[in-house]
């Protein structure tokens, strides 16, 4: 079973998605540690500045992303004529605020290193608005087929070790774990926009490292599940 799961992990580890959720839970978990431990410099301050870095190392590797958001967003398109027209709808919402993203980091980051002239922070700050709204568009969504599963439930009332209602409560599940990690991203997205906006700015380094790191887990479990995790 070790072998089976460090051959896992390896195999994980050699795609773009894997080794992504793999530096982002290193980074989060990094800045729990080091926004948790006392002291301003020392070992504190290297792990807070070893989670900056690959921070930025993602934000590099994201450059890359734009094609293949695409390439999901045109696959979705309007979504299936059999789905919800308001799970359709946020669905194509969410799709368009996540494809805005990527360009609007591009910005703020060429506008970092110098490549553009732009007012970078303006750039960041509309980035994050749109993941937000993206995290914001996924917890609604979640939130309508979680109802549409628990409907569905109760109208067949079936048995709880029947096929069905093992692949429902599974959905569900499913479901439940996307609201909770979307909400955590969330919290952070809010706090990293402009002081003023509800608790933006005002939470300590490790509480950003704590639900970055629940979030990255949970992405972690589903991906081993065979969901699908787009966290940011």
């Amino acid at each position: 079973m070790a072998a089976a799961a460090l051959r896992g992990l390896e195999a994980a580890l050699e795609t773009h998605r894997g080794r992504d959720r793999a530096v982002r839970a290193l980074s989060y978990s990094l800045q729990l540690v080091g926004g948790a431990l006392p002291g301003p410099g020392g070992l504190p301050g290297g792990l807070l500045a070893a989670s900056a870095q690959l921070s930025s190392c993602r934000t590099v590797l994201r450059l890359f992303d734009d094609l293949a958001m695409l390439q999901h967003s045109c696959g979705y398109g309007l979504g299936p004529e059999d789905e919800d027209v308001l799970v359709r709808g946020l669905s194509v919402l969410c799709n368009v605020a996540n494809q805005l993203y990527y360009p609007c980091e591009h910005l703020a980051w060429a506008a970092d290193v110098g490549i553009v002239r732009a007012a970078s922070q303006r750039w960041w700050t509309l980035s994050t608005a749109l993941w937000g709204s993206a995290l914001l568009l996924g917890i609604l969504r979640s939130l309508k087929v979680l109802c549409q599963l628990r409907r569905k439930l109760r109208q067949h009332k079936c048995s709880t070790s029947s096929p069905q209602s093992q692949k429902l409560r599974a959905q569900v599940k499913a479901e439940v774990l996307s609201i909770l990690m979307d909400a955590a991203d969330l919290s952070n997205a809010i706090h990293w926009l402009p002081p003023g906006f509800l608790w933006a700015g005002r939470f300590p380094p490790w509480l950003v490292g704590l639900l970055g790191t629940i979030s990255s887990l949970i992405g972690i479990y589903q991906a081993s599940r065979g969901g699908n995790s787009e966290a940011v």
